[in-house]
Order: C-alpha cells, then sequence, then structure tokens
C-alpha cells in the first residue's frame, strides 16, 4: 500500500481555502493528508467584503461556517503562526517549537499592508486595514474619535473611508497620487469618482503628501507637504500592500527583484517541493494584488499535484467591479490605452455623474475591437463588455452605442463567443455556463442545471464578485430558448403561474386566505417565495393589517414584526417624516427614545432619522412612544412606498418655482402603506436645479414654470436606471391622476420583487406606460383611480393598530416559556405553519408547527449570522428527490434549513442541532438535544 504524503498549508485566507476547496473536489486527498495552518483566530473571510463587518458582522464574511471541512482528511490549525522552513528536511517550525514534517508545501501567506516611514506611524489611533481584528479596533477606538484621516486612495483606501464613514466620523482621504484610484482610472474618471465622494460628505486630497502623523501619545492631526495640517484623531493607512515573504526569503527561496516568492508557471519556487500561491507569489516577478489571479494560481497548484497535464499561470485579467461609498466603478481591459493604436470612446454626464470610456482598436476589416474600459457613476454594462476584451468580436460601426444610455440609441447586445471568459474571479467560459445547462450535463443528481442559480453552485460563475450574475443568467436563458425549451416563469414550485396571473385570479374569486388560493390554485403548502407574494397581493387587494389571523404567518421577515430585521437579529425603528418636514418636539421625543434604549441613529438620505439596534421585544414600547407623540410607521421594512424626498422649493429657496415640500407631504401622505411588488420611492423638486434627485426615484417630480413634470421608473439595484419623462406642465389633479394610475398599474403587472425600471421594459418601455396611464388606451384609468381611493380611504396605521390589539402584542415576546423550563406553552398558542423561541438549558430553540400539527425543535440561532431568529422564519416546503421537505427560512440570508434533520437545502455544510419535542396534555414540551449523524 502507498504511504499516504503530507501537504501542509501555510496560510488560510481566501486563497488558501480556495487551494483547498479544489483539492478535496477533485479527489488530492484520495492521496495526500491536508495540514492547513492559519495565523487569524478564526477560519478564511470575504475579505474582499471586509467593510460590510460592521452591518453583517465576521460570521456573515466566514467562507467555512462550521469551521472544519468535510472531508477527514484535511484539518485546519488556527492560531498557528508558522517560525521557520527547512527545504532540505521538509519540515517547518511553529511559534510553539512543533515541527511538522511535509511532502509538499503551499505557502498561502498573503500580503501585509504598507505603512510609509513618516514620523508619528506609531501613535495611539493609527491602524492598518486588513483583517477583522483591524477593524474591531478600528470600530473601537471610533467610539471616542470624531474625525478620522485614511492614507490613500487606491481600493483598500477607498474601502476603509467607507468603514470610517460608517462609524460616524467624519472622513479625509489623502492620496499622494493626482487622482484617486491611479491604477486603475484615468483622470477624468477619477474626478467624477471625486465628485460622488465628496457628496457624501467626506473630503478628498490628492496630490497630498503626508510628511508626519502628529500628537505626542495619540493622534491630534496630520501633516501634508506644502498644505495646511488636517485636525484628525485616528488615522488608517491603506497606502499598498506587500508580498508577505518573509518565510520564503528566510528559506533562501529566489525572492522577485520587487518582493514576493519567485515562483515559475506552474507557482513552483526554487525549490521543487515548494509551492506559492495568492499575493505571496511573484509569478514572472509579478505580484498580484487581487483574488482572482490568486484563486488561478491555488488550481494550477492542485493540477500540478494531482500529476495530470498541469495547466499554467502565464498572467491574469486584472480588471475590477466593486461599488465604493455606494460609486459603481469599474475598470477592464487596456483602460489606459497603452496600445499604440488605440482610439477612446467617451461618455459623460457630469450632472449624472457618469463617466464610460471605451478603449478600442480599428481591425485592417474595418471594424473596432474592444481592448478595455472605464465605467464610473454606471457600471450595469461592465458583465457584458468585459468577455468582449480579447473575444475576437468585431464591434458595430458606431462603439459608443454600446455605452449609450438606451435612451440615447445605446444597449445594444453583442453575442459572445463560446471561449469569451465570463466570469474572471473563477475562470469561466460561455461555453463552460452552456455545457451546465445541456441536455447531456451530467451533475451530481444525475442531470443538467435548469437555472442560473444552479449554474453559479457547479461552475462558480458569479460566486466571487457577483459582477457577471446578469450575464450568466441571460446566457442560461438564452441557450433555453434556442433549444427550443420553455423558461419556466413559474413563481415557485407550489404555483405555476407568474405573479401578475396570481393578482388576477386572487382579485378575481375574492380569496382572502392563502389556504383557499393554494388549493384551488396550486399545490403542497407553499414556501417562502409565493407566502410572501401572496401576502402582498392580499395587502394591496384588501388594505387589511398584515398581522390580522393566519396572514401574519405569511409575511416576509420584516412585515412580520413590523420592523426591518438588522444583521444581528435586532431591529430598525424608522417613524414616518412626510417629505422631511418634523417639528422641535417630535425630534426631541425621537431622540428621547434612541437614547433610552441605546439605539443607534441615522439620518438617511429619504429624509428619515433610522433607529437602530431595538430588541424584538422592546418595539412595542417604542412605537407607543412614538405614537402618543403624533408618529406613524414609516414602512421602511415592507415592500411598498417608503419616503417622498423633498428639496425646500419656493418657501425657502430663492430659486424654486413651486412648493416641493407641500407636494411631497401630500403625495406620501396619499401613497403611504401601498403595497406593492418592490419597495417604492418618489421625490419632488422646486426647480430644475433638482435637489431632490427626483429622477433617482421610483417617481419623481420636478417644478417648472407651468406646474409639475412627471418622471417614472427611476431606481437603484443591480442595474440603476433614471426616470424618464411621462408628461409635462402638469397641474396637481393631472399629476395626481397619473400617479395613482402608473403605481396601480405598476402594482397589478409587475412580477415578484420586479423593480419600476426593469417592470417597464419588460411591458414595452416608456411608450407603453404612457398609452396606459396618460392615454388610457386599455380603459382601464378609471379602475385603476378607484383603486388607488380605496387604499387611500382604507389606510391606518399599523403599529397603532398593533399596539391597540392584545392578540398582535403578543407575538412581541424574546422567549414563549418561563426560563430555562420544558414546557414551552400550549400547542394552540402556536400558529400553524409558524414557530416561537423558548430558552432551554441556556440556549435558544425555536419550535415549530406545520400545517399537519407536526411539531419540529431546532437551534434558533443562524449559523451563519449567529443571531437567534430561525423561530421568526417562513416555513415552508420543497420538493426534493421527489419527496416534500419541511423547511424554515432563515430571516437572515434566506438559508432553508430542514426541519427534521437542522441540515441546510443549500449548503450540506450548514446545519443546526435539533431537539425532542412532543405534546404532553396539549403543552409542548422540548426534551434532549439530538445527535446529528453522518
Amino acid at each position: 500500500m502507498n504511504q499516504r504524503r503530507q501537504l501542509v498549508v501555510v496560510g488560510h485566507g481566501m486563497v488558501g481555502h480556495r487551494f483547498v476547496q479544489a483539492a478535496i473536489e477533485r479527489g488530492l486527498t484520495e492521496t495526500h493528508d491536508i495540514t492547513i495552518l492559519g495565523e487569524e483566530p478564526r477560519p478564511a473571510y470575504d475579505r474582499v467584503a471586509l467593510t460590510s463587518f460592521f452591518e453583517r458582522g465576521g460570521e456573515a464574511l466566514s467562507l467555512l461556517p462550521g469551521g472544519a471541512y468535510d472531508d477527514p482528511r484535511v484539518r485546519l490549525r488556527l492560531g498557528a503562526e508558522v517560525v521557520a522552513i527547512s527545504p532540505r528536511q521538509r519540515v517547518i517550525t511553529l511559534a510553539g517549537g512543533d515541527d511538522l514534517h511535509y511532502d509538499e508545501l503551499v505557502l498561502a501567506t498573503g500580503a501585509v499592508p504598507f505603512v510609509p516611514p513618516v514620523p508619528g506611524k506609531d501613535l495611539k489611533n493609527v491602524f492598518v486595514y486588513r483583517t477583522i481584528e483591524d477593524l474591531e479596533a478600528i470600530r473601537a477606538a471610533s467610539r471616542k474619535a470624531k474625525v478620522g484621516a485614511v492614507i490613500g486612495g487606491g481600493l483598500l483606501g477607498l474601502e476603509a473611508a467607507n468603514a470610517l464613514h460608517q462609524l460616524g466620523l467624519e472622513t479625509h482621504v489623502v492620496e499622494l497620487a493626482p487622482r484617486l484610484m491611479a491604477v486603475q482610472i484615468d483622470d477624468a474618471a477619477g474626478s467624477t469618482l471625486n465628485r460622488h465622494i465628496e457628496t457624501l460628505g467626506l473630503t478628498v486630497h490628492t496630490g497630498a503628501l503626508t510628511e508626519a502623523v502628529l500628537g505626542k501619545d495619540r493622534v491630534t492631526g496630520l501633516a501634508l507637504k506644502d498644505r495646511n495640517p488636517i485636525d484628525v484623531d485616528l488615522v488608517v493607512f491603506s497606502a499598498g500592500i506587500r508580498p508577505r515573504d518573509a518565510l520564503g526569503r528566510a528559506a533562501d527561496l529566489a525572492i522577485a527583484e520587487r518582493g514576493g516568492i519567485l515562483v515559475d508557471e506552474h507557482c513552483r519556487t526554487s525549490d521543487e517541493h515548494i509551492w506559492a500561491i495568492g499575493e505571496c507569489a511573484a509569478p514572472g516577478g509579478r505580484m498580484y494584488g487581487l483574488v482572482a489571479p490568486g484563486y488561478a494560481m491555488a488550481e494550477v497548484v492542485v493540477d500540478a499535484l494531482l500529476g495530470g497535464a498541469a495547466g499554467s499561470f502565464t498572467g491574469a485579467d486584472m480588471s475590477t467591479k466593486l461599488k465604493l461609498l455606494g460609486v459603481d466603478v469599474a475598470s477592464f481591459g487596456d483602460a489606459f490605452a497603452t496600445d499604440e493604436d488605440a482610439l477612446e470612446v467617451v461618455y459623460a454626464d457630469a450632472v449624472a455623474g457618469v463617466y464610460k470610456k471605451l478603449v478600442v482598436k480599428e481591425l485592417t476589416s474595418g471594424g473596432y475591437e474592444l481592448l478595455g474600459g472605464i465605467l464610473v457613476g454606471d457600471a450595469s454594462s461592465y458583465g457584458v463588455l468585459r468577455p468582449l476584451v480579447g473575444s475576437g468580436i468585431e464591434l458595430p460601426d458606431n462603439p459608443e452605442e454600446l455605452i449609450l444610455p438606451a435612451a440615447r440609441g445605446g444597449g445594444l447586445e453583442l453575442g459572445l463567443p463560446d471561449d469569451a471568459q465570463v466570469c474572471s474571479c473563477n475562470n469561466v467560459t460561455k461555453a463552460e455556463i452552456v455545457a451546465a445547462v445541456s441536455d447531456d450535463a451530467t451533475l451530481n443528481d444525475g442531470g443538467p442545471c435548469t437555472d442560473a442559480g444552479c449554474v453559479t453552485a457547479c461552475t462558480k460563475a458569479g460566486s466571487t464578485c457577483g459582477s457577471c450574475k446578469s450575464v450568466v443568467k441571460k446566457i442560461v436563458e438564452d441557450h433555453f430558448a434556442a433549444s427550443g425549451k420553455v423558461i419556466d416563469r413559474s413563481l415557485c414550485e407550489h404555483f405555476a403561474m407568474t405573479r401578475q396571473e396570481l393578482f388576477e385570479v386572487v382579485a378575481v374569486h375574492g380569496y382572502n386566505r392563502f389556504d383557499d388560493i393554494v388549493e384551488g390554485h396550486g399545490r403542497g403548502r407553499g414556501c417562502d417565495i409565493c407566502k410572501p407574494a401572496v401576502a402582498s397581493i392580499l395587502a394591496s387587494l384588501l388594505n387589511h393589517h398584515v398581522l390580522d389571523g393566519a396572514n401574519a404567518t405569511l409575511q416576509d421577515t420584516n412585515d412580520a414584526y413590523l420592523a426591518n430585521l438588522q444583521r444581528n437579529g435586532t431591529y430598525s425603528v424608522v417613524p414616518r417624516i412626510p417629505g422631511g418636514e418634523i417639528t422641535p418636539d417630535r425630534l426631541i421625543v425621537i431622540g428621547e427614545v434612541a437614547r433610552d434604549y441605546g439605539l443607534y441613529t441615522k439620518i438617511t438620505g429619504g429624509q428619515r432619522i433610522d433607529l437602530f439596534g431595538a430588541r424584538k421585544d422592546d418595539l412595542p414600547a417604542i412605537w407607543k412612544r412614538l405614537v402618543d407623540a403624533g408618529m406613524e410607521s414609516g414602512h421602511a421594512y415592507g415592500k411598498s412606498l417608503r419616503t417622498v424626498k423633498s428639496c425646500v422649493g419656493s418657501t425657502w429657496c430663492r430659486y424654486g418655482v413651486q412648493d416641493s415640500v407641500a407636494l411631497a407631504i401630500e403625495l406620501e401622505l396619499r401613497y403611504r402603506g401601498l403595497r406593492s411588488p418592490h419597495k417604492i420611492k418618489g421625490g419632488v423638486s422646486g426647480c430644475a436645479r433638482e435637489c431632490a434627485e427626483a429622477r433617482g426615484k421610483d417617481f419623481g417630480v420636478i417644478a417648472t414654470e407651468k406646474g409639475w413634470n412627471l418622471y417614472v421608473g427611476g431606481n437603484g439595484g443591480a442595474v440603476p436606471a433614471h426616470a424618464q419623462l411621462l408628461a409635462g406642465d402638469l397641474s396637481r389633479e393631472e399629476l395626481i391622476r397619473y400617479l395613482d394610475r402608473y403605481l396601480m398599474y405598476y402594482v397589478r403587472t409587475a412580477d415578484r420583487l420586479q423593480r419600476t425600471a426593469s417592470w417597464m421594459d419588460e411591458i414595452g418601455g416608456l411608450e407603453r406606460v404612457r398609452e396606459v396611464v396618460v392615454d388610457d388606451r386599455l380603459g382601464l384609468g378609471d379602475e385603476l383611480e378607484a383603486a388607488m381611493a380605496r387604499h387611500v380611504d382604507s389606510y391606518f396605521d399599523e403599529w397603532q393598530a398593533t399596539i391597540d390589539d392584545p392578540v398582535k402584542l403578543a407575538r412581541f415576546v424574546s422567549f414563549v416559556n418561563a426560563p430555562d423550563q420544558p414546557e414551552i406553552c400550549r400547542i394552540d398558542q402556536i400558529a400553524r405553519e409558524s414557530g416561537v423561541s423558548a430558552l432551554i438549558d441556556g440556549e435558544a430553540v425555536a419550535v415549530f408547527r406545520t400545517n399537519d400539527d407536526e411539531l419540529f425543535a431546532l437551534s434558533d440561532v443562524d449559523p451563519r449570522g449567529g443571531a437567534a431568529v430561525l423561530s421568526r422564519g417562513i416555513v415552508g416546503t420543497r420538493t426534493v428527490a421527489g419527496e416534500e421537505v419541511p423547511f424554515v427560512a432563515s430571516p437572515l440570508f434566506k438559508h432553508h434549513f430542514d426541519l427534521r434533520t437542522g441540515v441546510c437545502l443549500d449548503d450540506m455544510s450548514l446545519a443546526v442541532p435539533t431537539y425532542d419535542v412532543g405534546v404532553v396534555d396539549g403543552v409542548v414540551v422540548v426534551g434532549a438535544r439530538r445527535e446529528r449523524i453522518g
């Protein structure tokens, strides 16, 4: 029998984790035992999304939530620092003195932040931005700080600035180069990005050299060359990274001239048994500071260790797309037109804050090919443009059509060749995506993928940065269409119809209960897709309280408790402030509530004050005080109208031509509580200066000398869109009539979770909307207006009604049982198809009751987020291998957990403990925790 070989991986970051994943998936553990040594105290996490740590927490970023790999031949050791390598003996030494033998060694030690040698860099409150521990230290220091500065305006620097901004600090960005993101974008794009960032309240200093960090014991300021000092009390250095190659240097491995362990095209170092991947490696003498090249190196080393036809790493796509401080930025290919024959095609809209540049080259045939580009402010076309680089596809005679807005003749789509790289993070081509959905594809379950989500799971396309997901979806749908397959647009497995069709069915039959709807037109017991959709339809048609009767169990995460669930299991409280207008007395009440309940407060871009961190059982008391002060629900939790933003209009502004505040208040009060397929936002500007940003809203109104211009179909999301002019110079009465029709038309015909912009594109664009809303071609005008009138007449404040109803208040409790008592409640106190939380032996346990009165008990703690929230999830069923499996959908990240086993149906590596549960004399009793088998 061959002796198993010992493979040691030093470093458990994103690249080290990817290497181990690939090794397991491709069978390397059949011959090798793998030991991973991670220096940090936690498993690999998504360092690309590090800033989201403040919103989501460390567990949500984890790439290995369970802390261990499923393969027993893989061992992960955390907090294990390697101090020396002895290549001759093939031994590594740990900080505690332990030695570990290896047959093959993979170095994935990453990089370290570069801190310039400036005086004061070692003062208190000076940080770097690299690990979760760094962010925890920054957050702790920010509680006593007011002004922060980030040294470095590159990718990481702007991420760090975003972190300080989120923490509520006045933030400065200091960059030595003449523009932000100097490596990725040009001067014009840098200026556009600069304007976006400064609009958010940050101050940008470009072309600024930091001479010293000022202060004695702690930071008091920054000294800049030839400029006035900046008063700051917290500094973050994010001025680049350097390869973490000290272990390689000490082991006499070859080192690149500018740092990094020198490796060949197979990522082998100067020692034949040592490999290096990721940021610590320097293939061809160059370090790659993005995750995608590191992933490619990991795959190459697995190839080599498997002994087959080894792949090679000869370079990487350095394209990048990300959202920095809410601004889309993308750079791909030859973005700086270094090719001597390159031509630049530029579209810029300074008002909208959009800059797009394509770099093209004329072909001998007379056409053009795409070399690269830069996108700032609107990167929605990145997913289509980036794969065109190097694809051989000839561009149209007018390449500007690829970047012009659709309203100006742009939006041309081109077919991609099979070898076009769609996902650069994971090196997935169009051919591989098509292969996954082909009839002869053989996946784990023996058949091909049937949707884009499955393609992402089996090819990893779109699983890292997500920027190519829309292209993956389109490739899948185009392939199905070309194959003659009907694309299934069913709402879910329980309803073989669209949301629009379901809306009409409910309206025609007058249904008011989910059970009647699914019995008459569906099958099974429903799920977390169809239940909230039906709940929204019923709310739109019946104008009833969403927590009335059995309909309470249909509600999605937020509607279920009339508040917006946050990452840690607490909620936000958002009172309505119509038009942003509020009295001093109400401001004082909001402040007192925030103080008394320890809530984080934030003034939002929607002219409201959000209060974060409220416990579920405190929500009624908080709202009682707000309601008593004359405030009502702001519906920040619902798929409904959120706000109607306004400027100060003609009352105060010398440029205002109409009273925008009064109109904004009128519209917000008219449409408040209107349940819809997705959230809706509005805006009213008192003049063409557009201070309310009305054209970025689902409906926007801009004052003219003659009346009001009405814009529709603007929104953010995955593909931001500017609203388009529906009608101009309207009277107040005309404006409201058209808005009534437009919103009700959207409510009735849009798909589930479809924003107004994509809905308009799908039904035929602005002209179709104008035909229905303005011209009334379908004769629906009176019906749509009457439906809106019923909504307006029947409106009530949901929180006021909740406070007045003891039955509804009963759901706002932390635990239903006396502390640590196994008898939790009577079975009839748990509504069918719902759960409650109990405290058993100090552990939060979720107990669920199904429609058939089956009882299940699981840990209440979501393993991804670490918050006790599963009891608040939607109960449903999913067909798996022909069997109807009962599940609960986690409110946090929408993972589905089998109620019987606790195993996640979406990710088998996730599971929660289960408990024995039964009924004794009508009382639900929770017993022992079960041991998981397998």
